[in-house]
Order: structure tokens, then C-alpha cells, then sequence
């Protein structure tokens, strides 16, 4: 069965991403502002990884880098919120700088 290379119509090019093979420790929801995130941590480098379950585009999160210690929840209450004021309201997307 051949590939569709252009679901859209729309000149775009899909593949889908490969499976995620690390491992990752998840430390459960985070609520902040009246939104919500699923938080984890990917076990190999200790980076962070919020997935918005609330927002209104699926899969779309944010993720912050390195670390071995855990986080305290007041960063984790920080970085959401850091994030959410960037969301262009009419996308649900991080807005252009």
C-alpha cells in the first residue's frame, strides 16, 4: 500500500513521527489558570515534557530541558504559566514574536 504524501491537498508533506522509544516517570496533572497538563518526566536526561490536555489543539504541549533533581511544583506552576501567556487566543498556538 502506497503512502499518502499529501493528506491536505494543500502541498504539505506527512509522515508521521517514529514511536518514542525512551521511558518516562509520570507525575501526573498540574492545573493552573483553569487549565490542565499532563506532566512526565523522560527518564535518560531529566527533561520536562507538558502535555495541555485542556487546550484546544490535541497533542500540543511544551517541553523544558535537563535536570536531575525534581522540580518543585511551584516551577512547574511557573513554567505553565510562562507558557500559556505566549498562546495566541484565536490558534491556540504559541504566537508569532
Amino acid at each position: 500500500m502506497e503512502s499518502d504524501r499529501n493528506p491536505t491537498g494543500a502541498g504539505g508533506f506527512y509522515a508521521p513521527a517514529p514511536p518514542d522509544a525512551d521511558t518516562y516517570t509520570q507525575l501526573g496533572t498540574v492545573t493552573v489558570d483553569g487549565e490542565t497538563f499532563f506532566v512526565r518526566t523522560r527518564d535518560n536526561d531529566g527533561s520536562t515534557h507538558y502535555d495541555w490536555i485542556s487546550g484546544p489543539n490535541d497533542g500540543y504541549g511544551f517541553s523544558e530541558s535537563g535536570g536531575r533533581g525534581p522540580r518543585s511544583p511551584e516551577r512547574h506552576v511557573d513554567a505553565i504559566r510562562d507558557f500559556l501567556a505566549g498562546i495566541d487566543p484565536a490558534t491556540g498556538y504559541l504566537s508569532d514574536p
